[in-house]
């Protein structure tokens, strides 16, 4: 992988031109003209910030939704922890009634799997 692929994910006709890729050895066997080269390049730099915005819009969307998911996420675990250490208390206050809970829901999921 070359240098300026591994910097820039998007790579244009202008960026590779520079690194000596076989494109441009193909423009200077045409005959080199200037003026192509220039037009090719006034273009080419319209698209790559046009794919460079694109892309940097498309970061800042991958880290908002990380964001919300990283807090949603801590979320879920805290309300996991407190519902857990809840049942846990509860088992060991009424250990008989946790076990008839059990029992029933054992009844249910055999019924409803059986048949």
């Amino acid at each position: 992988m070359n240098s300026e692929t591994s910097q820039n994910p998007f790579p244009t006709s202008s960026s590779m031109g520079s690194s000596g890729t076989a494109g441009s050895a193909g423009g200077s066997a045409m005959g080199g003209s200037s003026s192509a080269q220039m037009g090719g390049t006034a273009s080419g730099d319209s698209s790559e910030g046009t794919v460079r915005r694109m892309a940097q819009r498309a970061h800042e969307a991958v880290d908002r939704l990380e964001q919300t998911l990283g807090s949603g996420s801590e979320r879920v675990m805290g309300m996991q922890q407190e519902y857990g250490d809840y049942a846990r208390e509860q088992v060991r206050d009424n250990p008989l009634a946790a076990l008839g809970v059990a029992f029933l829901a054992g009844v249910i999921f055999g019924k409803l799997f059986t048949h």
